[in-house]
């Protein structure tokens, strides 16, 4: 889950940031670490708080992504791989990108412990604020989740993803109402659903659906990048 970092960047690029979410006490879907740094800690008991699956319902959240055997995910900002580890199972190959390097450390921790034959499916990659690294066309469906709200200048974002998804690639984005929730971050970072639509057609991608109900605090988004691509003329 990813959210914003205690010291925000005063640059001009678009930049992800995190915000520690609302939760309790972990739950431990696979065994988790223990990192020896007291507020690192804090934030995987909460990226990973049973009250999350309750509301976050992360197999109905990843059945929208159809089948995903023969394709390359991208978690962006994937933090301690609440949906990574998930996929993994599901996905030819898991890539789970963050901007904080002791996400990173942790992913790679949980990861030496899985069957040899997810491991191989799995890479962590440490990327920048501006730019989620992705190799051209690189992934096949990418995931965004409580993260698009933290995100400066989000149209160059979206294009500069739009580079490293294949053509005809999902996005799939979900993040918190507008509303006032009992979880989330604070209202300064959320996004108007209308906006997320906006800004997705406007950074080139077609949205397919929208569902406002599947979850209690937060919408989901499904767009895709068009199979043929403008050229420079036309854009």
């Amino acid at each position: 889950m990813a959210c914003r970092h205690d010291a925000p960047s005063t640059s001009d690029a678009p930049v992800l940031t995190r915000e520690k979410p609302t939760a309790t006490r972990a739950s431990e879907p696979l065994p988790l670490p223990k990192t020896g740094a007291g507020n690192f800690e804090s934030l995987v008991a909460d990226y990973e708080s049973k009250e999350r699956g309750i509301w976050q319902k992360p197999e109905l959240v990843i059945a929208m992504l159809g089948d995903l055997s023969d394709k390359t995910v991208a978690d962006i900002g994937a933090g301690t791989g609440y949906f990574t580890f998930r996929l993994v199972p599901k996905a030819k190959k898991v890539i789970a990108i963050d901007i904080d390097q002791r996400f990173i450390r942790f992913l790679d921790s949980v990861n030496v412990r899985l069957p040899l034959q997810y491991r191989e499916r799995f890479e962590s990659r440490l990327a920048k604020a501006d730019d989620p690294l992705l190799m051209p066309e690189e992934a096949d469906a990418v995931v965004l989740v409580n993260t698009y709200g933290y995100i400066q200048q989000r149209v160059q974002y979206l294009k500069t993803l739009s580079k490293g998804m294949s053509p005809g690639a999902r996005l799939l984005i979900i993040d918190f109402k507008k509303n006032n929730l009992p979880i989330g971050p604070p209202e300064e970072y959320k996004v108007a659903l209308s906006q997320v639509e906006k800004e997705l057609i406007t950074a080139g991608f077609v949205v397919e659906k929208i569902d406002k109900d599947a979850l209690d605090y937060q919408y989901i988004v499904l767009a895709t990048k068009p199979s043929k691509t403008k050229t420079q003329s036309e854009q």
